[in-house]
């Protein structure tokens, strides 16, 4: 097992090195400057567009509203919470620069992503739209690199059980243990629970309770973050100071904070700032396949949007109130450092249950979303006949990740996780004319030329 874990270590650092954070800032920087920077400039485009898309207005199962809300579901979860965290206690304040770098040229990708995921979607044995990676590979770029769509889809099989299920439930576990004393089996069995009461529904009963859930947890956990803000809102000019000096100057040595070189803030800050917002590992354009659109271009003006609230919103609120709390020199790292901003910032003690509760919620909508990535992965290798068997396989392995050491476990999902981004990022360069033709003709008809999209089955 040594030998193994030692192994996957090696790979997880050459996929998750230089190479990787260049190739994805370097495609979404390329597709940024080939959409003369619309991702940025209509963002609020893109707000209009979601609260018009409430109601489908096209083909599909969800509305476009739940389809950024599913996609969400799976974003908005620990790396917003122990993903800022550890980027900071590794790479010093610098690191929330390079967060929002990955994020400006990461709504340029998410947007090419949902645009080839419904204009190469199908519609699959059921009657159901199924698209993303696998399918923009296969219909976009031809049989002879479908094999490139098969590696996606097993990666992102695999990979789901990992960081979509295992784990979130042991996160969850573990901080309503050390919180509220509630035992790690009692938390898997409900987990498997909620889980199956929803799961079982579908990507209908998925959309509809994340459409619920995810507006209403990341609201209140703004509002949290923001009092934070405003309690220590005479230290927020220090704390955008650090944030910009350490971006380009190493870190020093302070407190509890061991310093940093600028190459670690890139590296943990581009890092776990996909990890957070996932732009780039293809896993969003999946769930964005299945919404009632107008067409390829009104879905990503939508779904760029999942990049912009996941990380400059709410990834900025937490880094933010982590470094003007001034928590980030204490030495603890991962949600336990967000925990403690929020504790001694905020009255009555309430900091650390209120990021024990977010974090479980956060936890459960990622397991949500991540079951529906993993069954269309599952679907495209095996057909529809593996999603029941799928889904109840899901369910089980809730508890096992509740009780378990995960650590081997998180080790080969994040690996796994970086390679499903590979074959993306290649089908986004290649695919990449397409996208800016489509955004071209719709701006240029002033939205109005837009098909439905959708690629009949083979």
């Amino acid at each position: 097992m040594e030998a193994l874990n030692s192994i996957v270590g090696a790979i997880n650092g050459v996929v998750w090195g230089p190479l990787m954070l260049v190739l994805i800032l370097g495609v979404g920087f390329f597709l940024q400057v080939g959409l003369k920077f619309m991702p940025i400039l209509k963002v609020g485009t893109g707000f209009k567009l979601l609260f018009a898309g409430r109601e489908g207005q096209g083909d599909g199962q969800i509305s476009p509203f739940n389809a950024l809300m599913t996609s969400l579901s799976a974003t908005i979860g620990t790396g917003n919470i122990a993903g800022v965290a550890t980027a900071v206690f590794l790479g010093g304040p610098g690191a929330l620069f390079w967060m929002w770098m990955t994020a400006l040229v990461g709504m340029a990708t998410k947007y090419a992503e949902a645009v080839l995921a419904v204009k190469y979607r199908e519609k699959d044995e059921l009657g159901n739209f199924v698209g993303g990676p696998m399918y923009y590979i296969k219909n976009g770029l031809g049989a002879k690199w479908a094999w490139l769509g098969g590696a996606f889809a097993l990666f992102g099989a695999i990979a789901a059980f990992g960081i979509g299920n295992g784990v979130q439930a042991n996160g969850v576990a573990q901080v309503l243990e050390s919180n509220f004393d509630v035992n790690t089996s009692v938390t898997g069995i409900v987990l498997m629970v909620l889980t199956a009461a929803v799961i079982l529904g579908g990507i209908t009963r998925i959309g509809a309770v994340a459409g619920k859930l995810v507006p209403a947890m990341a609201i209140a956990y703004i509002i949290a973050g923001l009092l934070v803000l405003l309690i220590n809102i005479g230290e927020i000019g220090n704390a955008l100071s650090l944030v910009f000096t350490y971006a380009f100057t190493p870190s020093a040595a302070e407190g509890g904070f061991a310093g940093a070189a600028v190459w670690a803030a890139i590296r943990f800050g581009v890092a776990r700032g996909v990890f957070s917002n996932e732009a780039g590992l293809g896993s969003a354009p999946i769930a964005h396949a299945a919404a009632e659109t107008k067409g390829p271009v009104n879905q990503g003006l939508i779904a760029m949007l999942g990049t912009f609230i996941d990380t400059i919103i709410v990834c900025s609120i937490t880094g933010l109130a982590i470094i003007s709390s001034g928590a980030w020199t204490s030495g603890e790292s991962g949600a336990a450092l967000t925990s403690l901003a929020f504790h001694v910032s905020l009255p009555f003690g309430i900091g650390g249950p209120l990021i024990a509760i977010a974090l479980s919620i956060f936890a459960f909508t990622t397991i949500l979303g991540w079951s529906f990535y993993g069954e269309k992965c599952v679907e495209f290798l095996l057909g529809v006949k593996s999603l029941i068997p799928y889904r109840v396989l899901w369910i089980i392995a809730i508890y096992f990740g509740a009780t378990a050491d995960l650590g081997f476990v998180w080790l080969l999902a994040d690996t796994l996780n970086a390679m499903m981004a590979i074959p993306n990022l290649i089908a986004l360069a290649l695919l990449s004319p397409i996208v800016f033709k489509l955004t071209k003709e719709f701006f240029a008809s002033g939205g109005k030329s837009e098909e439905p999209g959708g690629t009949p089955a083979e």
